[in-house]
């Protein structure tokens, strides 16, 4: 049985909904939660998950590449592409940054980043799902973002 990389999710890992008032979505249980409705963090170790709700309508590949060249300390690998979540269209972007400082021991580690762009409603989602570069948390992170949904 190979050892599991700090941070990674296990694929035994139970999920449990986050129901808020703009949005529904999976998460892994035990994770900390924090914000507001329109501002969301799950974390858990190293690992981040944010949701931030705006107004705004569907945005294109070109913007999302725009906007994250545009943020300091973002490396994109690859080009943003277009696809569906939930029969709505999104746009799915790669990064690496930078994460804040841990708070007990001063270190940052290197994130990988899917972030992912819909609209519906009226309203504009950016989710970002983080994990320490090197860690395989894409079952995971597939079950977060495919259980989705803007109200």
């Amino acid at each position: 049985m190979a050892a599991t990389g700090a941070g990674d999710i296990p694929d035994n890992q139970v999920f449990v909904s986050y129901q808020g008032k703009v949005f529904t979505m999976k998460f892994p249980e035990g994770w900390t939660q924090s914000g507001n409705p329109g501002n969301v963090k799950f974390s858990d170790k190293n690992n981040i998950v944010r949701v931030v709700i705006a107004s705004g309508r569907a945005v294109t590949v070109g913007a999302v590449a725009e906007e994250l060249a545009g943020l300091k300390g973002v490396k994109t690998t690859g080009r943003p592409v277009a696809m569906k979540i939930g029969g709505v269209s999104a746009v799915k972007a790669v990064y690496t940054t930078t994460s804040a400082p841990n708070a007990v021991t001063g270190k940052s580690v290197t994130l990988t980043v899917d972030r992912y762009v819909l609209a519906r409603n009226g309203k504009l989602a950016i989710v970002d799902l983080g994990s320490p570069v090197g860690v395989d948390n894409v079952d995971a992170y597939r079950t977060m973002i495919e259980s989705f949904r803007i109200k």
